[in-house]
């Protein structure tokens, strides 16, 4: 059996996410959409009717390779990792950490299936809301036009940055970057994950940890 069907049968056995309608406080999204404006109390009352808290536990799957991504997702708490399989092994290229979007873009807003997976890092609360409930905020109010632009905007801008650093910063500026970003959060993703999204082996990683700390 090679490591992708064992890492499909380990994800079988985990429990399925938890799925609730939204009844506990919202206040850590409310005040991270706010930033960016005020939000009509009617708008919101319709937004937040149409958002489901889901739980994952580390190292449950948040989303699968082949499957059409039917959720966008704002990272309450926890760390999610995506990554694309590569023969034995596999390369994380993107980490969402709390407070921000998560989801498999294209495969959003394209309707086609995701060329990659998700993977809980840590224990993870996720506010998700539909493709289909999402079109049908697009009509109805103006908050659900502006989440759907924040979210592409941040998911743009992450992936850009990343890319920009890819080509011009090396990999010890990379790892002091995200440790400066991130410091109480990054001592959660194991060494090897890491390694893969900065872009080298985890020997190196650990070299680099070694000469700056």
């Amino acid at each position: 059996m090679n490591r992708h069907r064992r890492k499909e049968s380990f994800q079988r056995l985990l429990p399925a996410p938890t799925l609730l309608k939204c009844s506990i406080n919202l206040e850590k999204l409310k005040k991270y959409l706010t930033q960016f404006g005020p939000l009509p109390p009617g708008d919101w009352e319709l937004f937040t009717e149409k958002l489901r808290q889901r739980t994952f536990k580390k190292k449950q799957l948040v989303s699968a390779a082949g499957n059409v991504e039917n959720y966008i997702s704002f990272v309450e708490s926890g760390i999610i990792r995506f990554y694309v399989e590569d023969g034995e092994k596999d390369i994380s290229f993107e980490i969402a950490f709390e407070n921000s979007f998560a989801t498999a873009y294209d495969s959003f807003i394209t309707r086609t299936p995701a060329l990659y997976a998700a993977e809980a890092l840590t224990d993870t609360v996720l506010w998700s809301v539909t493709w289909n409930d999402l079109q049908e905020l697009y009509q109805t109010t103006s908050t659900g036009n502006k989440i759907g632009r924040l979210a592409a905007e941040e998911l743009y801008i992450k992936k850009n940055k990343r890319q920009l650093s890819l080509l011009k910063d090396s990999a010890e500026q990379r790892y002091k970057t995200l440790l400066a970003d991130y410091p109480h959060l990054i001592q959660h993703i194991p060494l090897k994950y890491l390694a893969s999204y900065i872009g080298i082996t985890p020997q190196a990683l650990s070299r680099i940890r070694r000469r700056i700390s």
